[in-house]
């Protein structure tokens, strides 16, 4: 029988209709002037839908919403490509790369995982619904007591913090943030949809009543120094894109490792916070038992949400034209839930290892192995990895990429970092495993095995 092969040029009409039918009720019990859907899978763009108040009217994957703070993904990408080329330091103080701030100690990574301790918003207006002409410098967007706790602690969300880093890209590049994010993002991704300013389709931007179905219009402010933290307009076809990016990463703009690396926690969150966190730029949920990364947004008149579940190949897209009432990140997540549900991910097909990868030293190690009494199993992988996994319970599981030396490095869970290596007799036979200092041995405390202390003499017994 030949391999088994699948295509998903599009989604069941099941599946449609039950991702329609979540647009639709957001936008009646949210009280939205209209709402965009759209899902990603296997980064293609399989879906879209919308409804809207105006029969024959709704907005389609190509008008523009504005996204918020979405747009903070977007700058956090920026900052980490100066970090691949070399141009700075996560852990490098904000002072070394850009001057005078008055919060130049703190470091790069905290901003970027909103844990520097900077205030959420800035001082005097509203700086959403004011005119960025109140806020000409950077010390007009910090003021002059910027920091609401130590820097480093906990995650506290400031969006000054997205700020600086705006005007570092700015600085570092020698170019403003908006030509920077056009050459180093929106042209590599085709994303020619997003942009600072509105581009015709757009939506307008609505207030609806909270006691009454009426409306009034939104303004809409050049945020000015604070663009780097909210500027963006995009439409759901762009973030799609956008959100293929975040799944796989894309050599023209961030190597997958990097985008993997944004998803990683970056600071422990507040009181209460236990559903979610924040990477490098990125927000982190747990939703429906799965892991969503992207990042939510509002502005008055719009929110919106992107969310990204790398484990099941897909990303969805929600986008609404009204200050409050739809929940786009929920109704985000749902449509990943509906998909992943109704039309579950293939696995990989299984393939044996090229032959150029068989080692016979390498399998001997596999199988059984023993700390104290704890059973593991040592399987091989492919490019000379291994994982290390608990044979019964929960356990410490950890996968393993194999170091040119010799030995491997964990690469997830509590062994991330610590190496593992197989330690040898004189006469070449492997005695055992040493991982961080905890020895594995082939048997249970066997007596002639390395075990530190010793075994006691006497052997097992019983009662």
């Amino acid at each position: 029988m030949g391999a088994m092969t699948t295509t998903f040029e599009s989604l069941l009409p099941g599946t449609e209709r039950a991702l329609l039918h979540r647009v639709a009720v957001a936008q009646s019990e949210g009280r939205a002037p209209s709402v965009v859907g759209a899902v990603v899978r296997e980064g293609a763009l399989v879906w879209s839908g919308s409804r809207s108040c105006v029969d024959g009217h709704a907005p389609d994957a190509d008008t523009q919403f504005r996204i918020g703070s979405i747009t903070k993904v977007f700058t956090a990408v920026l900052v980490l490509r100066l970090r691949d080329e070399g141009l700075l330091g996560l852990d490098d103080p904000l002072e070394r790369h850009l001057k005078g701030t008055g919060a130049g100690a703190v470091t790069i990574a905290q901003l970027l995982g909103h844990s520097a301790g900077l205030g959420a918003e800035t001082p005097g207006q509203w700086w959403e619904r004011s005119s960025a002409e109140l806020r000409p410098e950077l010390s007009d967007v910090l003021g002059e007591e910027p920091f609401r706790q130590a820097p480093g602690r906990r995650h506290h969300y400031s969006n000054p913090g997205y700020t600086l880093l705006g005007s570092l890209v700015e600085a570092v590049r020698g170019v403003s943030w908006e030509e920077t994010l056009r050459r180093e993002i929106l042209e590599p991704l085709g994303m020619d949809r997003t942009t600072s300013e509105p581009v015709a389709p757009h939506a307008g931007g609505w207030a609806v009543h909270p006691w009454a179905d009426v409306m009034l219009p939104e303004p809409s402010e050049d945020l000015g120094l604070m663009a780097p933290a909210g500027q963006l307009w995009s439409t759901a076809a762009d973030l799609a894109r956008f959100a293929a990016f975040l799944a796989a990463g894309d050599e023209r703009v961030l190597a997958a490792s990097t985008v993997a690396e944004m998803r990683a926690p970056a600071a422990a969150g507040g009181e209460g916070d236990w559903e979610g966190g924040y990477g490098l730029g990125l927000q982190l949920v747990r939703r429906d038992g799965r892991t969503l990364i992207g990042h939510s947004g509002s502005l008055p008149g719009f929110v919106a949400a992107l969310w990204v579940s790398v484990e099941d190949g897909l990303g969805a897209i929600a986008l609404a034209n009204a200050t409050s009432g739809p929940l786009t990140g929920a109704v985000a997540a749902d449509l990943v839930r509906i998909v992943a549900e109704a039309e579950p991910r293939f696995p990989e097909p299984w393939r044996p290892l090229p032959e150029a990868e068989v080692d016979e030293e390498l399998l001997a190690l596999a199988g059984p192995w023993y700390w104290g009494t704890y059973a593991y199993g040592l399987r091989v992988g492919p490019e000379r990895g291994v994982v290390l996994e608990p044979l019964r319970g929960a356990g410490r599981r950890a996968r393993f990429r194999a170091l040119p030396d010799g030995g491997w490095v964990g690469l997830n869970g509590y062994y991330e970092g610590e190496t593992l290596r197989a330690v040898r007799r004189a006469d070449g036979s492997v005695s055992h495993l040493d991982l961080g200092s905890f020895v594995f041995t082939r048997e249970p405390y066997a007596p002639a095995d390395a075990v530190p202390g010793g075994v006691d003499e006497e052997g097992w017994r019983g009662l």
